[in-house]
């Protein structure tokens, strides 16, 4: 039995599908870069990165864009030729009324690309999806936002637009064929067509408790579409006691075998708070269909636990990276854009540094997923500049305005290098901690982190560890805290900092990343 989520930590917004025997889940990434995660795995159980398919400027380029912005909600299908990839950037959401929404295409040969660049198809409304008839005709349906309206009716509707099968570009107006139910708040769009029946998968009820997946079909494409005779096909809204909760925003696929399955977003909240520091994560359930509808395999609406999948999960609790392996980089994101850095010919990671822990511009960090409640993340660098604007160190974030940054920096009134804690929450500044001496050449870092509390600690030897006297609330790294909220999760990694000239950089020679559970 395979437990979920599959796929801990932030992975939200899940597009599944299999090709020649092979799962490949495609994830929203927000304002990290490079843009979308696609996992592969045989059987369900164990996933591996793909190469991303966003992963220049001249395919993404979110320099300036709000937190929580950027990619959302891709959707990846196949033809039988090519590889699909349809998705959102986000410029704006927020902040008034509108929703600055443009959507694109792209395409590849294989799931390794190389993929086309971009094409421009709509920014009527997000989470656009790409249906491939068996006729030929490629169809495009996306939410429609009506800035004019209030609460869960701006979300008016799904609109489906006829594309030209080889431009990709729109040759018909979209015509709304779902206003979804009472639950309101439609988005996330998919059509499948089995059986002479077209059926539109949506979410719905919001991204957060009363999250669900929503089941509607038709015999001709543009509706109308009636409802599943449970309206819904996972949810957790009816129980807030479950392990897994926020179940939606689902997309299905038909195995190797001939078996169904739905992957979906959910969420793991741990306190009383009911905060999820690890962000939306993706879980799998078996489908079954009765009566030409599908069904949980239990017939029921929760999300499950555990599913009979094709494999066990090997477990990996060590990560240790070193920087001359370029797959380091599958694990690791920056922010908005590519982060600047080279590695040395001793396999350090010298990281430049650039703007500050606030700015949507230039950041300049290298930070990895938390995937697990227990972990421990560990670094060491060296940082040889004089200046308390210049500064590098351990960085734990969720966004902007809610983060903790163990950095060294220079102090000018004790004349040496020192050890110190940034914080921001919500928005608000505070150094908690005296400054720590620690003087020159190497630093090791560590965070350790249990459920919704966590630690730093030091060490000038990387075997005598000094512990940090500053409790990290984890809670406040989380969708639920941010403000707005926000969709993404928290996040452990490397970060350099210079605000007087940009010439600064910090040599880190490894990271470690441990789960403890």
């Amino acid at each position: 039995m395979i437990k979920n989520p599959v796929l801990t930590g932030f992975h939200p917004d899940p597009s599944i599908i299999c090709v020649d025997g092979t799962f490949y889940i495609a994830n929203s990434t927000f304002e990290y870069f490079p843009g979308v995660v696609i996992s592969k795995s045989k059987d369900l159980a164990n996933w591996e990165r793909v190469k991303s398919p966003l992963d220049d400027l001249n395919k993404l380029n979110m320099i300036g864009n709000p937190k929580s912005g950027g990619i959302w909600a891709p959707c990846l299908s196949y033809d039988g030729k090519y590889f699909y990839l349809v998705f959102t950037d986000v410029k704006n959401w927020a902040f008034g009324p509108f929703k600055d929404v443009p959507n694109y295409i792209i395409k590849a040969p294989t799931i390794e690309g190389p993929w086309s660049d971009p094409i421009f198809i709509n920014c009527s409304g997000f989470d656009p999806s790409l249906f491939h008839d068996d006729d030929g005709r490629k169809y495009l349906v996306n939410m429609e936002w009506d800035y004019r309206k209030e609460g869960k009716e701006q979300f008016s509707g799904i609109l489906l637009t006829e594309l030209d099968p080889e431009t990709l570009k729109p040759i018909s107006e979209p015509v709304k064929i779902f206003k979804g139910t009472e639950l309101g708040l439609v988005e996330g769009p998919h059509i499948y067509k089995r059986n002479g029946y077209y059926y539109l998968i949506t979410a719905e009820g919001g991204t957060v408790y009363d999250h669900a997946v929503t089941v509607a079909r038709s015999k001709n494409i543009y509706g109308p579409y009636e409802l599943h005779p449970n309206d819904h096909l996972v949810t957790s809204r009816f129980n807030k006691d479950l392990y897994i909760q926020k179940a939606g925003h689902g997309s299905l696929c038909e195995g190797p075998d001939g078996r169904w399955w739905i992957a979906f977003l959910c969420g793991r909240p741990i306190s009383d708070k009911r905060r999820c520091p690890l962000g939306r994560e993706t879980s799998i359930a078996e489908v079954v269909w009765i009566d030409d509808w599908p069904y949980l395999k239990d017939k029921g609406l929760e999300p499950p636990l555990e599913f009979e999948g094709y494999g066990d999960k090997l477990e990996n609790k060590l990560y240790e990276y070193r920087f001359d392996d370029e797959k380091f980089k599958y694990d690791f994101m920056s922010l908005r854009r590519p982060a600047e850095y080279e590695i040395l010919e001793n396999g350090a990671l010298r990281l430049y540094g650039r703007q500050s822990l606030m700015s949507n511009h230039h950041q300049n960090i290298l930070v990895r997923r938390q995937t697990d409640f227990k972990f421990e993340a560990e670094t060491c660098l060296e940082f040889n500049f004089n200046h308390f604007q210049k500064m590098a160190g351990l960085l734990y974030r969720y966004d902007e305005l809610n983060q903790y940054f163990l950095r060294i920096s220079y102090d000018e009134n004790k004349g040496e290098k020192c050890l110190g804690i940034l914080v921001i929450n919500n928005g608000e500044f505070s150094m908690p901690i005296e400054e720590i001496p620690v003087g020159d050449g190497k630093i090791y870092l560590k965070l350790k982190v249990e459920f919704e509390k966590g630690k730093f600690f030091y060490s000038k030897d990387g075997l005598n560890w000094n512990e940090i006297p500053y409790d990290i609330d984890v809670t406040i790294l989380s969708d639920e805290y941010a403000n707005p909220l926000g969709f993404t999760g928290a996040f452990v990694g490397m970060c350099c900092i210079d605000m007087q000239d940009y010439s600064a950089y910090a040599d880190y020679y490894y990271f470690k990343y441990e789960s403890l559970e």
